[in-house]
């Protein structure tokens, strides 16, 4: 069984299986930058919930979606933080506007370190060939499955930085990464966070740098397609080792 895919926006849906997933939302950053005195004209939580209501509304249009995969991370705050977990319940019962508590998987983090009633917090949720993981962490058996061929991840929150010409204008695009690991077709989500765009990959590729902090090393990234996010459409960039640097 092939999966099939689309990219829309900063998400990823499956169309046969009916699966929207959802890269890091870190709900809360916000409320933490205001903790530093760093106060924005800005709302998050609803910026969030608005962008993420337009690609459901685009999906329903012409798809049945059946369940929300949120790729962890999904709060920002690595203790305990009210006003974090008030905002988050706010977030959920959103998503029940679309879907039922049992339809919305929440995969966990290495930024969520909470409970919830009426939820449970998973290392990772497979679903016919597809198995979708935060990926700070290699989950049990999903490597070893042969019967999985496409996995899912978040965490890195990939970007990619632009310039012209000139080398004076840059401007950074969030990305998905696809491409070959463990004989499987690993899926690399961008984050949904609206306030950021994410960790610039040429940083990120170094060999030695941050060598623990994925399941996937820095210099496994040249062989894999990029895809850019942009304003109304996502752009098919190539490999990621013919990008002009």
């Amino acid at each position: 069984m092939k999966s099939q895919f689309k990219l829309i926006s900063k998400c990823i849906f499956f169309p046969k299986q009916g699966i929207l997933a959802v890269g890091d939302l870190h709900i809360g950053y916000e409320s933490m930058l205001r903790l530093q005195g760093i106060f924005l004209p800005f709302n998050q939580l609803e910026t969030t919930k608005t962008e993420l209501e337009n690609i459901i509304n685009k999906i329903r249009a012409t798809s049945k979606l059946k369940k929300i995969v949120l790729l962890g991370d999904i709060k920002h705050h690595f203790a305990f933080e009210k006003s974090e977990i008030f905002e988050l319940r706010n977030f959920l019962k959103f998503l029940e506007k679309f879907l039922p508590k049992k339809d919305i998987i929440m995969i966990q983090g290495n930024h969520d370190k909470f409970t919830l009633k009426d939820y449970t917090l998973r290392e990772s949720y497979i679903e016919d060939d597809i198995a979708f993981f935060h990926g700070h962490e290699t989950p049990k058996g999903i490597f070893d499955n042969k019967k999985i061929k496409t996995c899912v991840m978040g965490h890195i929150h990939p970007s990619v930085m632009l310039k012209d010409k000139t080398q004076i204008k840059r401007e950074k695009y969030k990305a998905f990464f696809i491409g070959k690991f463990k004989s499987k077709k690993l899926i690399i989500v961008p984050s949904f966070i609206p306030l950021i765009e994410g960790s610039e990959i040429r940083d990120f590729h170094h060999p030695g740098k941050d060598k623990e902090f994925t399941i996937i090393k820095n210099t496994q990234f040249g062989n894999f397609d990029v895809f850019l996010v942009g304003k109304n459409k996502v752009y098919n960039f190539g490999k990621f080792k013919n990008l002009k640097r």
